[in-house]
């Protein structure tokens, strides 16, 4: 029988004040390469923020590793947030200075968290949403506009946004929408936005609102209830993660091309483009992987397509035959266009113009009150 290694994937974060940042990613750059890992970690003035996959032995290694550095000796949950995976999630490791470790347009210190930080736990989290106690609190999706469609808790409000960054523009809708009269519960999938936002929010003098203590994995690994909503987005290349089991399980968004239910998520073949799509994976095959009628004419152009393993041609390899050999553009675009026509079905798109979140969602928690004639 053939040994075959139990991987984990680990994902932390700590708000932590660091002297040199570009040296501790030297370090911690050669340490992870040496012993295989593979993820992607990022180091700055404020802190530290990893998604990694390891085997048992670098799992080890690493966290004897962090408690051996001043700077990371006192991050104490990695056993807890660690799941199992089959295998590695990413193709190398990467090790990068980044002047924040969750880009918001704002750097906090360890000491602004700290005093800023009001948590809520997930078994009280559980029992308002149980008992629909939604007179008192809100609860406050802080992902962006497509990982709240894909899943979210019941209840939960969108924050309205497709990058965090936006977030520091909608402080004062906030302010208005809850005007201290609820406590606001806001959960993250990892909780490091929340923790950066309760920093700002006390900064605008807002004091009702918490932070769920701990991410919503921990939630789900606790409660199989139907209190989660649909599959949970992650960033470890599973992308769509099933949550609940046959009885709990829901699937809560439709297709961007048939309006049925799916938790499938794709992305639009069209570079430029790259929309983050609810689709089903046959309908999405159908349109060539395109989101709309623009992106399939812009792509056959530009020839910006990505590639796909159903897909026979190597469009990265095309463009740069076409750069360093010469070729003719005009050919290989008559040729992209007859093989992509080949591949589309007869039908019309449903979309003709990029269905590109930062366009589509643009007011988007406008519209949800709007559409579901919610009260605050």
């Amino acid at each position: 029988m053939n040994y075959k290694p139990t991987f984990k994937l680990i994902t932390f974060y700590s708000f932590v004040d660091i002297k040199d940042p570009k040296e501790e990613v030297a370090k911690h750059l050669a340490f992870t390469h040496d012993i295989g890992m593979k993820g992607r970690i990022y180091i700055s003035e404020e802190g530290i923020s990893a998604t990694a996959t390891c085997n048992m032995w670098q799992y080890e290694a690493y966290t004897q590793r962090l408690s051996q550095n001043p700077y990371f000796n006192h991050i104490n949950d990695i056993e807890k947030k660690r799941s199992d995976v089959d295998g590695h999630k990413f193709e190398k490791m990467k090790v990068k200075y980044r002047p924040e470790i969750v880009a918001l347009g704002a750097n906090v210190t360890q000491h602004d968290v700290e005093k800023s930080l009001q948590t809520i736990d997930i078994d009280e989290l559980k029992n308002i949403i149980d008992q629909e106690e939604t007179d008192d609190y809100a609860i406050l999706d802080m992902r962006n506009t497509y990982e709240y469609k894909l899943w979210h808790f019941k209840w939960a409000l969108p924050a309205g946004t497709n990058n965090f960054r936006e977030v520091q523009d909608l402080l004062s809708k906030y302010k208005d929408m809850f005007a201290r009269k609820k406590k606001v519960i806001m959960y993250c999938t990892g909780w490091i936005r929340c923790d950066k936002l309760s920093v700002l929010v006390k900064k605008e003098w807002i004091d009702n609102f918490y932070a769920l203590d701990g991410w919503v994995v921990n939630y789900t690994n606790q409660h199989n209830d139907w209190n989660r909503l649909g599959n949970l987005y992650t960033f470890d290349g599973v992308i769509s993660q099933k949550i609940g089991d046959e009885e709990t399980h829901t699937t809560i968004w439709e297709c961007i091309f048939t309006g049925l239910k799916t938790d499938n998520f794709e992305n639009c073949r069209y570079s430029a483009c790259n929309a983050r799509l609810l689709a089903r994976k046959r309908q999405f095959k159908r349109f060539a992987g395109f989101c709309s009628q623009e992106c399939c004419e812009k792509a056959q152009t530009s020839l910006l397509i990505k590639d796909e393993k159903r897909d026979s041609i190597n469009y990265k390899q095309l463009r740069e035959d076409i750069k360093n050999w010469k070729k003719t553009q005009e050919h290989w675009q008559e040729l992209v266009r007859k093989h992509i026509q080949s591949m589309l079905c007869n039908d019309p798109f449903p979309h003709k113009t990029t269905q590109k979140e930062d366009i589509i969602d643009k007011d988007y928690l406008e519209k949800f009150l709007q559409s579901e004639q919610k009260t605050i």
